[in-house]
């Protein structure tokens, strides 16, 4: 009797060693990907901050758990943290992509610098505008990864996957999605029209969709460049 006690004490103790052994190998990978992610989130955000001579400090951290809320939003400016949610990350396929991404979310961060007095009006001046900062934010964004040597293209591509198109924005506070993607496509034809020519995203089935959706807004576009009195409509604070 004493014996079979002590094998199934054995057997009990090798299944639990078994099952510890498993769960810290897996905790161990999961830590080791994001890792690897907070590192490739660093060094695109250390170069697009570094080339554009952005001269305040912003940190970037991967939260995998976190769900974003008015607090995050909050403790994002005044800490001057940008968090990079893992529901927006699992739609980044490249770094063009993340660039994209975390340009758009720099410019809020570094914009909080600003003195208590500009900080306040701007503040003030956003909440009045959100749709004209939407639209200033993505270009500033796209001038901040093209000056990094990213392609602007990818921010395009990660807009036109993540952002779901409404019904109408007149009683939003947020633009149609093929607007934002417009003025983007728009910014991209007359300042970056190098990027059209040498085009690598050509075979990016994102990229298709972008180009099969927007075919009305490109023709508008085509035709506003033939105007002799064509200037870019969103201009810059």
């Amino acid at each position: 009797m004493w014996y079979i006690k002590k094998m199934k004490k054995i057997l009990f103790l090798t299944l639990v060693l078994l099952l510890s052994s498993n769960v810290f190998a897996i905790d161990e990978k999961a830590v080791l990907e994001e890792n690897s992610i907070q590192t490739r989130i660093n060094n695109v955000a250390a170069k697009i901050l570094n080339e554009n001579a952005y001269d305040k400090r912003i940190v970037f951290v991967y939260d995998k758990k976190a769900k974003e809320s008015a607090l995050k939003n909050c403790s994002k400016l005044t800490k001057r943290e940008v968090i990079v949610y893992d529901k927006n990350y699992k739609f980044i396929e490249s770094d063009d992509e993340l660039a994209g991404y975390l340009s758009r979310e720099i410019q809020a961060a570094y914009r909080s610098y600003d003195g208590i007095a500009k900080g306040a009006l701007s503040a003030i001046k956003m909440k009045a505008a959100p749709k004209k900062y939407e639209l200033i934010y993505d270009k500033l964004a796209l001038d901040a990864m093209v000056k990094a040597g990213y392609n602007p293209l990818g921010l395009i591509v990660y807009i036109n996957k993540t952002a779901p198109q409404a019904r109408q924005d007149f009683l939003s506070n947020k633009n149609l999605t093929s607007k934002r993607l417009a003025y983007l496509y728009e910014r991209i034809y007359f300042k970056y029209p190098e990027f059209l020519k040498d085009n690598k995203y050509t075979d990016n089935k994102y990229y298709q969709n972008f180009l099969l959706t927007s075919q009305n807004n490109r023709r508008m576009l085509e035709y506003k460049a033939r105007s002799k009195n064509y200037r870019l409509e969103i201009e810059y604070e």
